[in-house]
């Protein structure tokens, strides 16, 4: 059985070592990446984590009620914790690098992040999450942060007493409406489906809220308006008809997610929805690589879920590295 190289207590977030070749490298610091890094530490496995923030997905929470032990926790609040946990173990952490490709050299990968740094280590974890998907439409990206916003959770304060519209009537949207609910003058919700998508429970706020939520069912948004700031935005019925035009100070787009799987693009095998691959043990396509959270097939995109995955892609990753023979 090969010899793992275990850590000494190093500094704890130093910067990366170029020229050291690490036992696991893990990518994503949301829940799966996270716990992660707790089971591959408690392994004594000489471990990098590195990431481009701390908490992923989670920091766009507002309320959690279902993540056991708690009966309620704020996602910046359950983050913290994750956080606050991993920083006990003696593993390197890089925040603010963002892993751009993965190739594999001999018997180990070869990671390079954005700002040129080149990373070595002989197994990897992608828990890279998923990130906003956007509209596409006329005005978005011009009024990014001047109205236009993908997180009601980090931006509903800043539109207190104000009109407002959230696209998209799934769990996201939804989310996005309670939250506004007590900030907001008026809020109008837009998707192409014919009703709401979301849990009952969430559902039922926003119904006992009454005439200050008002629903454009199969619509779809035709452009965003505003100079300086978003000043409206045009709904046109998806069966044909006249165009809507709505008087708004802010948009909430919730329409989905996207996998943040474009450094594993041609690598390792991807879903038609750009998912990682991955068996019951958190396996991808290639021996030696693992992937765990929302970055991957296994349905059902939840901080309980994906925290699981991390802990099994770590144990994973150990089994995998004590059956290398060197």
């Amino acid at each position: 059985m090969p010899e793992l190289k275990f850590l000494v207590s190093p500094e704890i977030g130093k910067a990366i070592r170029e020229d050291h070749l690490y036992d696991l490298v893990i990518v994503g610091a949301g829940p799966a990446g996270l716990t992660a890094a707790v089971y591959a530490a408690r392994k004594k496995l000489d471990t990098l984590l590195i990431s481009k923030d701390i908490g992923g997905q989670t920091l766009l929470t507002s309320d959690i009620e279902n993540y056991m032990g708690y009966h309620y926790i704020s996602g910046k609040e359950l983050a913290a914790k994750f956080e606050e946990q991993v920083k006990k173990y003696p593993i390197d952490i890089a925040v603010g690098e963002e892993v751009t490709s993965i190739r594999k050299e001999g018997d180990d990968f070869v990671l390079a992040t954005s700002t040129g740094k080149t990373i070595k280590g002989r197994a990897v974890i992608v828990a890279t999450g998923k990130r906003s998907r956007p509209l596409n439409v006329p005005g978005e990206r011009e009024l990014v942060g001047r109205g236009v916003s993908y997180c009601a959770v980090c931006d509903a304060p800043l539109f207190a007493g104000k009109d407002v519209i959230v696209v998209g009537a799934g769990n996201s949207g939804a989310t996005a409406v309670v939250d506004l609910l007590k900030i907001a003058n008026r809020i109008y919700v837009v998707d192409i489906m014919p009703t709401w998508r979301a849990d009952p429970v969430l559902v039922e706020r926003i119904e006992a809220a009454g005439e200050k939520v008002k629903t454009f069912f199969e619509h779809e948004v035709v452009r965003i308006e505003g100079k300086d700031m978003v000043e409206g935005i045009v709904l046109r019925p998806r069966g044909g008809g006249d165009e809507v035009r709505l008087s708004v100070q802010g948009v909430f787009i919730e329409i989905g997610l996207i996998p943040n799987s474009d450094l594993a693009k041609g690598f390792l095998e991807l879903n038609d929805a750009g998912e990682i691959v991955v068996d019951c043990r958190c396996r991808t396509s290639v021996p030696g690589v693992f992937a765990a959270g929302d970055v991957t097939n296994v349905p059902e995109k939840q901080v309980i879920i994906a925290a699981g995955e991390g802990a099994k892609a770590a144990l994973s990753a150990y089994a995998y590295l004590i059956s290398q023979r060197r």
